[in-house]
């Protein structure tokens, strides 16, 4: 998917209401307040010695990095949100809201624009040195803990 794709499906989901209930379609995660996008999956790493995830990576981060960019160029500079902080107070057992706390398992940073009334934010998520990379795109009105 290219970049003008990635913003054409964060402009999807900053329209769409927000359902009841959680539920999936495809690639994309929805609950009470929030939507979250994989807006591409790279391949899973089972046999690599290193280099295609160091590759995966460096793609990933750099796919970020350019729709970060074009949607600084729409609504100002990303606030850079860290998660770390969000998975170490949710393993020790306080109840952090979705879409938070899903995505602290798996993200360590986000870039973030408050748009509209809602929370918009990208960042790569990766859940084992062996799976595969995902640049995600989340839209929410529930703010960050």
């Amino acid at each position: 998917m290219t970049t003008a794709r990635h913003l054409e499906v964060i402009d999807l989901l900053r329209a769409r209401d927000f359902p009841a209930e959680r539920g999936r379609a495809g690639t994309i995660t929805s609950g009470p307040g929030y939507h979250v996008a994989e807006l591409s999956t790279s391949e899973e790493l089972w046999d690599d010695d290193g280099s295609r995830r160091l590759e995966a990576e460096e793609q990933y981060e750099a796919e970020c990095e350019a729709l970060a960019e074009r949607l600084s160029d729409r609504w100002g500079a990303a606030r850079m949100f860290s998660l770390w902080s969000v998975l170490t107070r949710s393993m020790e057992g306080e109840e952090i809201a979705e879409p938070w706390d899903g995505l602290s398992n798996s993200v360590s940073y986000l870039h973030l624009w408050r748009v509209d009334g809602r929370w918009v934010a990208v960042g790569v998520s990766q859940w084992d040195t062996e799976l595969e990379f995902q640049l995600m795109a989340v839209v929410t009105e529930i703010d960050p803990p």
